[in-house]
């Protein structure tokens, strides 16, 4: 019994080992990745593609708190400060990542980074819409029908990986001469699925809103 006992400590042991091995080797990594699709819009490829990617950011995680890890360790802070060293491994497994995602994000749009290299984020559709600024906007159908209306603080727009489809949170009516007329009665906004959109127009919107961009059409055409 002895022997037995021995050798299912053994086992508990190298299935410890096993959990802390993927814990530090993998999870970083894929903490940083899932950071940087939800910034991006990127998806993740295959599991074999995933795995690779998630060792390569963990890597790179390490090396940043490499110096850290080696001073605490000098200066016995995981037998005098336990509680402090577990938390800075919480911070290293979960919340650097994040840190070193959204910063490798911030220089990858940089106005620096875009004159060498291309835009990280892959449609002009995510692009323009994950500013969130407001606009009027025509919408030209495959079978030439236009809606037109106001995409504001309330309005909405899919990214990738769905399908583009474009919520308006105020339907208007175009005049003869193509340009903004009013606002439907008792609007509560439009949904045009991407599928169907030829071409999005976009105007901005100035101080004076509606009426304004009326007159600005109507001069305009």
């Amino acid at each position: 019994s002895g022997l037995s006992h021995d050798g299912v400590s053994l086992m508990d042991a190298l299935e410890a080992d096993k959990i802390l091995l993927f814990l530090f080797c993998v999870v970083p990594g894929f903490v940083a990745l899932k950071a940087y699709e939800t910034m991006s819009g990127w998806r993740l490829g295959d599991t074999s593609r995933q795995l690779m990617d998630a060792l390569t950011y963990s890597f790179a995680n390490y090396v940043v708190c490499a110096f850290p890890v080696w001073w605490m360790h000098q200066h016995d802070v995981p037998k005098e400060h336990p509680f402090w060293y577990g938390l800075f491994w919480l911070f290293t497994v979960l919340i650097l990542p994040v840190s070193l995602s959204l910063g490798f994000w911030k220089l990858r749009t940089s106005s620096f980074m875009q004159s060498s290299f291309p835009h990280p984020v892959g449609r002009a559709w995510d692009y323009f819409f994950s500013k969130r600024t407001q606009h009027w906007v025509i919408v030209t159908l495959k079978d030439g029908r236009q809606f037109a209306g106001k995409y504001g603080v309330r309005s909405f727009s899919s990214s990738a990986p769905h399908p583009e489809q474009l919520y308006l949170e105020e339907a208007w009516k175009l005049n003869d001469a193509g340009g903004f007329d009013r606002s439907r009665r008792d609007t509560a906004g439009i949904i045009i699925l991407g599928s169907e959109i030829v071409s999005v127009e976009l105007f901005n919107i100035t101080e004076g809103a509606a009426n304004d961009r009326k007159e600005d059409d109507q001069r305009r055409i």
